[in-house]
């Protein structure tokens, strides 16, 4: 093994679980998490190679983390509320929530303003449904209520709650939709 082999292996392995804690405090998919930690190690070991030599590792490493995460952010985006809406692999009663579209608060301050601006955005749009929507979205979202418990106590058909809550995502999404184009360009 040459040198540079040796020192590549001695970083990633002083540093690949303090750099892996970081990365998944930040991505929500464990899956997504590893791939940024095999791009992050990648991109180290290219760079290593050239002529110029890196100067703090360490910090080096944190911050293409910190890049390949805002990358995955605007490539993926929030998943996408139609895309939330149609998860066949969603349970009962969660195909519709809308706290999946948006930045986790921990993905950093890029991800924690986007937060911000579509919470405000939300609000909005939520003061707006009609009044049937509007409960059904906040039981099922803010209170964390089931559609099943939900038709045991008001006697509206379980389906019925259901497309109340498909409506009113449609029609939060529709407003949402401009503050998502915005954050991608």
């Amino acid at each position: 093994m040459t040198d540079s082999n040796r020192d590549i292996t001695a970083v990633v392995l002083r540093e690949r679980s303090r750099l892996g804690n970081f990365i998944r405090q930040r991505v929500r998919d464990p899956s997504d998490a590893e791939d940024i930690l095999q791009d992050v190690f990648h991109e180290f070991v290219e760079a290593y190679r050239l002529p110029e030599p890196i100067e703090q590792v360490g910090a080096w490493l944190f911050q293409v983390a910190r890049h390949r995460i805002i990358d995955r952010f605007r490539k993926k985006g929030a998943q996408s509320l139609d895309d939330a809406a149609q998860d066949p692999d969603a349970e009962e009663g969660e195909a519709y929530r809308l706290d999946l579209a948006l930045p986790s608060p921990n993905a950093g301050p890029e991800a924690l303003y986007a937060r911000s601006v579509l919470l405000k955005t939300l609000q909005l749009a939520v003061d707006e449904l009609p009044d049937s929507q509007r409960e059904v979205f906040m039981a099922h979202e803010i209170e964390g209520r089931s559609f099943k418990d939900m038709a045991a106590h008001s006697g509206i058909a379980m389906n019925t709650l259901l497309a109340r809550k498909r409506y009113a995502v449609l029609a939060l999404r529709a407003h949402l939709q401009a503050v998502y184009d915005e954050f991608e360009t």
